[in-house]
């Protein structure tokens, strides 16, 4: 096999065209560590290895990890998903030591007390992102944006390494099923957001960059709130449930969360793309929806506490619903949707009560 170059001939050694492109291959793939094998980090692990890259992923649920080491799948969360080569530990330190990019993928009510442990071991290297979609726990105070939490911790620790937020409306059993997905990759630092999507994109999830982490975070976060109420009207259809009153709860929840979210902070064109009205509308919509779910719970007549028992996976709306109610008054922002909400979620007022309040809510 020869090449020309310049009038004479490369002579090549049978089978070097292949090594170099395995080379080649070996380059772009990542070493990438997901924290937290539950529906959404088993997906995108399963995207991942499958586009070539080496993923390990860490929980701390023995079931879940046997399941996988023994029989490639994950029982407990995606059943229907087999993932040959995925390797799983139980130890976050095998997470650091062996992977530059480290995936946040637990739920905001822990997602502190995760960081806080793999501090110490991160490297200069080493590249988080963060998923989770909630606002940090209440002790934190400020803002309740995770990222914020998360950077000042690094900074505490004098450590300087890259954060970016991942969200969008990405249903987990779909992006396993390899369903075209979109998501929006958001860091300070636009290189580097750009970066991680070039890397990251596979042929089924298209990574967008942006610069603005705290407005894909809070509407991340706030998304969960309208799903909550689109659910009751999904509870409520023998009654006043259907259509049109969904229709009426999106347009009141989205009006009020451009309101608060760009007092906190947000970029106000993050609310029309993939983190704001994209992810807004399939979480409100998608029958795997975890919060759709638990509100339709509580609109077919359960209390918040028998909904939440039902279900094995966290559902971030009822954190957040009551979270963005405290930060609001702090921003002289009216929040009738919001409030509604929560008197719901508090058992002070009946659910058609409700959903009649936060429909009268919607203001332009």
């Amino acid at each position: 096999m020869s090449q020309e170059c310049n009038g004479w001939a490369i002579l090549r050694p049978k089978g070097l065209n292949q090594r170099l492109k395995r080379a080649e291959l070996r380059v772009t793939m990542a070493r990438i560590g997901i924290i937290g094998l539950g529906n959404w980090g088993t997906a995108l692990a399963k995207v991942w290895c499958d586009d070539g890259h080496n993923v390990m992923g860490w929980t701390i649920e023995q079931e879940v990890y046997e399941s996988i080491m023994t029989e490639n799948i994950n029982k407990k969360y995606l059943p229907q998903t087999k993932i040959p080569d995925l390797q799983a530990t139980m130890q976050i330190e095998d997470i650091t030591t062996d992977c530059e990019i480290i995936v946040l993928a637990v739920p905001s009510g822990i997602i502190l007390s995760v960081v806080d442990q793999i501090i110490p071991h991160l490297r200069p290297s080493h590249l988080l992102i963060d998923l989770a979609k909630g606002l940090a726990p209440e002790e934190e105070g400020g803002s309740g944006i995770i990222s914020k939490a998360i950077t000042k911790r690094l900074k505490e620790a004098k450590k300087s390494n890259s954060l970016v937020v991942m969200t969008g409306p990405t249903i987990a059993p779909e992006v396993a099923r390899g369903v075209m997905t979109t998501a929006l990759v958001a860091c300070h630092d636009r290189l580097v957001a750009e970066k991680i999507a070039g890397r990251l994109s596979t042929n089924t999830l298209v990574l967008t960059p942006a610069d603005d982490p705290e407005g894909a975070e809070l509407w991340g976060a706030f998304k969960n709130t309208v799903a909550l109420a689109c659910g009751l009207v999904d509870g409520l259809r023998n009654s006043i449930g259907g259509d049109n009153l969904k229709a009426a709860l999106v347009l009141a929840g989205f009006s009020e969360g451009i309101r608060l979210l760009n007092a906190m902070g947000a970029e106000p064109s993050t609310a029309f793309g993939p983190a704001g009205l994209g992810d807004l509308y399939v979480t409100a919509t998608s029958p795997r929806s975890r919060n759709r779910t638990l509100g339709e719970m509580l609109g077919n007549g359960k209390s918040l506490e028998e909904a939440l028992d039902e279900m094995h996976m966290v559902a971030e709306g009822v954190r957040a619903t009551r979270m963005f109610v405290k930060i609001a008054p702090k921003l002289n922002v009216e929040i009738p949707f919001l409030s509604s909400l929560s008197q719901l979620l508090d058992g002070k007022i009946p659910v058609e009560d409700a959903v009649r309040m936060m429909v009268a809510s919607y203001r332009n």
